[in-house]
């Protein structure tokens, strides 16, 4: 039986290094290349793994902690929204009071008509705001879908949720697959014969790596096909390994499948440090395809979470600050609460109400100040 090898790629990268005879001899540009290139694959595997790894639990904890605080933050929110609108039709509020109690709750109203859709919230919005929640939000809709329409460059569809952001995902990636094989189809101009000469290259070299690419394949699937051992366990380690194989070859994963050539010893690292820099410059043009894909994977999850959760396209996101910055948020949750709970217990009676009223229109105003870019 093969013995395997556990490989740290941190601590002893699989990468090409000079031998005892080349200590003296720099790496070649191809040589250097590979290495940059596993050492970038590496770093983007570990990203999109801590990804895939942060996501679940954030995903759980949101569920379990910030949606209910959300939730009682919401009925708390609409009754307050009710207390103002029996505080506006009392009496013994000056003008300037009343206006204020308005806006509070056409504030309040369109906020939570936003989030939950509720129509007491709608009809309280086009009473004291002066509009109907839904045609304004329908024109606000419209507005974006102009926007995104004249920016993507084609039609989104007028039944797209653009309230849905997972919905608007998937809108426009088959949107962009459908203009891609449409412009596929269509009929191509005639080619000079320069740019035939370029196809004509770059279709023998995709061929060449390729053809790299499978030779790697094929003398690991010779290694270890499992229907050529009697021996059990035997067969079903191989099997185990061919399966990660397969999994290699299928998504081009170059790196993984030269790591198992070396886990079962089928190549040493002398054996990486004798490939001639024709094999590299193929093997590294798979690597860096590799690379690319794993950063599309990672900048399509971070986009996703954006903007399931709401957070900002320009904040800097880390997996390893997810936890965090959910903990803060509950956090921020909860003294929310504890604030909402205190205002609506000072708008029992007038009074109380009124000397809240005050502080609000103070606090406003410092806000309004807070606002000014000087």
């Amino acid at each position: 039986m093969a013995k395997t090898h556990t490989l740290d790629l941190f601590s002893e990268p699989l990468g090409l290094v000079p031998t005892q005879k080349q200590k003296a001899a720099q790496l070649t540009k191809a040589q250097k290349t590979f290495n940059g290139l596993i050492g970038r694959i590496e770093k983007r595997r570990a990203q999109l793994a801590a990804w895939e790894a942060a996501i679940p639990r954030y995903q759980a904890r949101h569920a379990a902690e910030l949606l209910p605080l959300a939730g009682e933050a919401a009925r708390l929110r609409s009754e307050m929204a009710r207390r103002l609108d029996r505080l506006h039709r009392q009496k013994g509020l000056t003008q300037a009071e009343r206006r204020l109690v308005a806006d509070l709750v056409a504030e309040l109203a369109a906020d939570l008509a936003a989030e939950t859709g509720d129509a007491e919230m709608k009809a309280l919005y086009r009473q004291y705001g002066g509009c109907d929640y839904d045609e304004e939000e329908a024109l606000v809709l419209d507005g974006m879908r102009e926007i995104l329409e004249d920016t993507l460059g084609f039609d989104l569809g007028e039944d797209l949720d653009l309230r849905s952001p997972e919905a608007f995902l998937e809108r426009m990636q088959a949107r962009l697959a459908e203009e891609a094989a449409r412009q596929e189809a269509a009929p191509q101009a005639r080619k000079t014969a320069k740019q035939l000469a370029r196809e004509e290259k770059l279709r023998q070299e995709a061929q060449r790596v390729g053809q790299s690419l499978r030779e790697v394949y094929r003398k690991l699937a010779s290694a270890l096909h499992p229907d050529r051992e009697a021996d059990p366990d035997e067969r079903a380690r191989k099997t185990a390994l061919m399966q990660r194989v397969n999994q290699a070859y299928e998504k081009k994963d170059l790196l993984r499948l030269l790591e198992l050539q070396l886990e079962i010893e089928q190549i040493d690292r002398a054996a990486l440090d004798a490939i001639g820099d024709e094999r590299l410059a193929h093997y590294n043009k798979i690597l860096k395809e590799q690379a690319q894909e794993l950063e599309a994977e990672i900048a399509c999850a971070e986009d996703v979470f954006r903007l399931r959760y709401g957070h900002s396209p320009f904040a800097r996101l880390e997996p390893s600050g997810l936890m965090r910055e959910l903990e803060e948020d509950i956090v921020r949750a909860r003294l929310d609460l504890r604030d909402l709970e205190s205002d609506l217990h000072a708008l029992q009676d007038i009074g109380t109400a009124k000397a809240w009223l005050k502080a609000m229109r103070h606090q406003r105003r410092k806000d309004a100040w807070d606002d000014i870019p000087f």
